[in-house]
């Protein structure tokens, strides 16, 4: 049990100057361009889903909940949502580079989440005009504004959209964002991860040590698709941790690759957690929910069948 607290506690330590140079590279990134990406996918229309899925494969932290808060005023279709949460990177980016993944798989990984959010969203936006007749929802961010009773001017939150994230994780994402130094989110952000990571790991290697490698991944790969239904599982609590749960059991070999594309697939970051706050109708939050996971374990499934 000494070792394996002691061997989690080792392997995390050893990711911390990697994470924070990535989160660092990231908040570049993100205070030179995050806005610019942001507006683009606003003024995408039709095309949402193809910006939305290019956009969302873009490495910053907010975009999923800069991106529900957009559908919340109606800026962007629910297809466009779907495609931004299933390219969404979230944790598993900067876990990658930090292990020395090969880049050869982590652009293969990106690229499949892009085309499959993409996919996906034109699916689901023809599926809701076309068998479901429902009509194009009208912007209407002063409706927004006026629900939250954040008694903000309309013209300004049009050209400002992340000025609606009420998220307490993205704060630093709104006004005056591009002015403050990076270092300070980088290393919050760094920080929160190698806690999720080291607690994690120790999990896991306590876990093996009292099951049995072999077990454990028996259970998860050996039982049909167990693995993607519950991958998608984890991948839908909205939480850094549960893109960092996946990446490391995939990682560990205890995962296979379609399930790890489950788990990243459905993880949108906080940005269901921002959906439930802030989009009128549970029932379409639970629909949207329920969508985004079964099209990312049918997904997951498929890729299984094929690689074997």
């Amino acid at each position: 049990m000494f070792d394996a607290i002691m061997d989690g506690l080792l392997d995390s330590v050893k990711l911390l100057p990697f994470l924070f140079l990535t989160y660092l590279f990231m908040e570049y990134l993100e205070s030179r361009a995050g806005k610019k990406v942001v507006k683009t996918v606003e003024k995408a229309g039709k095309l949402g889903p193809l910006f939305g899925g290019v956009a969302g494969a873009f490495p910053q932290c907010g975009f999923s909940a800069a991106a529900t808060n957009l559908y919340a005023g109606r800026v962007i279709t629910v297809g466009a949502l779907i495609a931004i949460y299933m390219s969404t990177s979230d944790e598993m980016l900067p876990l990658f580079i930090s292990n020395h993944v090969s880049p050869v798989l982590i652009i293969k990984i990106l690229l499949l989440k892009m085309v499959i959010g993409m996919v996906w969203g034109f699916v689901i936006d023809f599926f809701m005009t076309a068998v479901l007749h429902a009509l194009p929802e009208h912007m209407n961010i002063a409706l927004f504004c006026a629900r939250e009773k954040c008694h903000c001017d309309v013209e300004v939150e049009r050209t400002n959209p992340h000025i609606l994230d009420q998220g307490k994780e993205h704060r630093h994402h709104g006004k005056g964002h591009e002015h403050a130094s990076i270092l300070r989110p980088a290393l919050r952000h760094t920080l929160q991860i190698f806690v999720f990571i080291l607690l994690f790991s120790i999990l896991l290697n306590v876990l093996i040590e009292w099951l049995g490698e072999d077990t454990l991944k028996n259970f998860m790969t050996g039982n049909g698709f167990l693995g993607e239904f519950a991958a998608g599982i984890v991948g839908l609590i909205p939480n850094c941790a549960s893109s960092v749960m996946i990446t490391q059991l995939y990682m560990d070999g205890i995962i296979g690759f379609g399930a790890l594309m489950s788990g990243l697939l459905v993880g949108a970051g906080v940005g269901l957690m921002v959906l439930f706050r802030v989009n009128s109708g549970w029932k379409k939050n639970l629909a949207i929910t329920g969508t985004l996971y079964a099209a990312s374990v049918a997904t997951g499934c498929v890729i299984s069948l094929i690689t074997g």
